[in-house]
């Protein structure tokens, strides 16, 4: 890997896989729905799953849906046409990265006993995303579905684990721009307001 690959993999990467492996609790042949495929962490996610034996369903804008594809997506959702809540398929394992659904939005596309793992999201200007994961630590316990806000908190062992999947073949970090160490402001606008493919870099 280049240097700037490498920077990518310790917070997005771990994510990834903290996420899927250990919150998800993925295992071969579940159906999982990675909602925001294409950004930092979705593209580590889309190569995680696949690596765990999933079958994989990614949710991007279709200028993206080729990217996600090479990653090993084998269905591609583009959500400015469809909106995989009102679809009819059902997943296992939903990895939110996005917060663009309802909570009861996001259950109606999950199997009776399916997991949302939740990794961001929007909210109130008060609160932000706080409210809708406190809903979900609340009614999980008394539904069939699992509901598991999530925050990194991976080790030295999780990262040599993402290392060896790297060195396998089975995951490569997805880098949209390089910015040099003088450029971070315009890193910095380049990723808020053009939606980066994978992660953006700064080459110092």
């Amino acid at each position: 890997m280049t240097f700037e690959q490498a920077a990518a993999v310790p917070l997005s990467g771990m994510t990834a896989l903290v996420g899927l492996r250990d919150a998800g609790s993925v295992t071969p042949g579940q159906r999982v729905l990675v909602n925001g495929a294409s950004g930092g962490v979705g593209t580590f996610a889309v190569q995680i799953a696949k690596a765990l034996g999933a079958e994989v369903t990614a949710v991007s804008s279709a200028a993206n849906a080729a990217l996600v594809q090479s990653l090993g997506a084998d269905h591609v959702v583009y959500y400015g046409r469809d909106d995989f809540t009102r679809g009819t398929a059902r997943h296992n394992v939903i990895f939110d990265l996005i917060g663009n659904h309802t909570l009861t939005e996001l259950r109606s596309a999950l199997i009776s006993k399916g997991v949302l793992v939740l990794s961001s999201g929007t909210g109130g200007r008060v609160v932000g995303p706080t409210g809708r994961i406190l809903k979900a630590v609340a009614i999980s316990p008394f539904i069939g579905q699992k509901l598991k806000p999530f925050t990194q908190n991976g080790s030295t062992k999780t990262l040599n684990e993402r290392r060896d999947l790297i060195e396998a073949g089975r995951v490569t970090p997805v880098i949209d721009r390089i910015y040099g160490l003088a450029e971070v402001s315009a890193a910095m606008r380049y990723f808020v307001d053009e939606h980066a493919r994978g992660k953006v870099a700064i080459s110092v």
